[in-house]
Parts: C-alpha cells; structure tokens; sequence
C-alpha cells in the first residue's frame, strides 16, 4: 500500500528537525553541497519550500519569487512550526486528489516534490555542518522514483544538476542524491 503524503513528510521531518534544530549560528556561512547556497540560505529556501507546499496543498497560490528571510528569532522553533503545518497541509482528506499549482501537475506529484526538498536538503544541511541524517527507508522509497521521472524537467529549469555517477553498489538514497545532481560523498572542504 503506497502512503500518504502527509505519512511521508511526518516521516521525513522527523528525520529532518534534529538537523535544523542542531544547526549552531556559528554554522550558517558554511558551504553546502547545493554550491548556490550556504547554510543560511538553504535554510531559507527551505523554509520557503515548506510554507509554499502547504499553499499548494490547500490549492493556493504559491509564491516562490518572493525569498524573506527566515533565519531570524527563533527559527529553529519555527521549522518546526512549519513542518507541523506542512504535514497537517498534506494530510487533509482530498490533498493528493487532482492537480495543484500553476502548472498543473498531479498534486500526488507536487507532495513528493517537496518530500524530496525536505529529505535532500536535511542531507545537505547535515553534511555542511557535521550532523547524523539518515533518511526515512519508507520516504526513499517513495520519492526516488518520483525524483527520476522529474528529473529531465528539473534539469531544464536548473532545478537539478547532471547526474552524478554512482557505483552499482550505490544504496537507494545515494542513487536519489546523485539524480539531483549531487555526490553522495561530498563533505565540507576544512574551512568551508
């Protein structure tokens, strides 16, 4: 039986508030495995993800020209917050029926776009600052072949990088990291 969205983001942040939470000031200029972004504003851009997806969810507008910024006052605090509304967004009976958003994709679609923001960018703000992340088995499962058909179009809109070669060993998350484009090895350079 496949889960709901909102199983899967409770899931996936779960795994993904320890990692935010943990996240020192100190911390926020490091580099990121998403080069365009040092902790700070990945931190942004997924704050940003999270309040749009739960817009989305309730088949609003969404806007994400707009980038405020949300690492001020307590934001850890806040993620949570906002994580909570997501997964309360995506839960409601109805979310994953239709389509959603301006280009009209399935909303089962748009909940597993921002399953994988969520999960993805814990793995990259956990390997900017020296943190544990391991993905929710069920989440991965879910959004790596999800991931894979979007990944063309996410290419086109630079949303994506090329992908990363990965051994045939490679688990199931390492192949999800290196379809968005990232090495699933990557590690802080010292001083970065």
């Amino acid at each position: 039986m496949t889960q709901t969205i909102g199983a899967l983001l409770e899931a996936a942040a779960g795994r993904a508030l320890p990692v935010v939470r943990g996240i020192d000031d100190g911390q926020l200029d490091r580099r990121t495995p998403c080069a365009e972004y040092d902790v700070r504003a990945l931190l942004n851009h997924l704050f940003l993800v999270v309040v749009n997806f739960q817009a989305l969810a309730a088949r609003e507008e969404a806007d994400f020209g707009h980038s405020p910024e949300f690492v001020t006052g307590d934001w850890r605090a806040r993620f949570g917050e906002e994580t909570a509304r997501l997964v309360a967004a995506w839960s409601v009976p109805g979310a994953e029926e239709g389509t959603t958003g301006q280009m009209g994709l399935p909303a089962r679609t748009v909940g597993l776009m921002v399953l994988g923001d969520l999960t993805v960018h814990a793995w990259d703000l956990a390997r900017a600052t020296g943190a544990e992340f391991v993905p929710d088995p069920g989440v991965v499962e879910e959004v790596g072949p999800g991931l894979a058909a979007l990944a063309p179009q996410a290419r086109e809109m630079k949303v994506f990088g090329e992908p990363f070669p990965v051994g045939a060993g490679a688990t199931a998350f390492e192949r999800v990291l290196a379809v968005t484009g990232r090495d699933p090895g990557w590690s802080r350079p010292a001083g970065g």
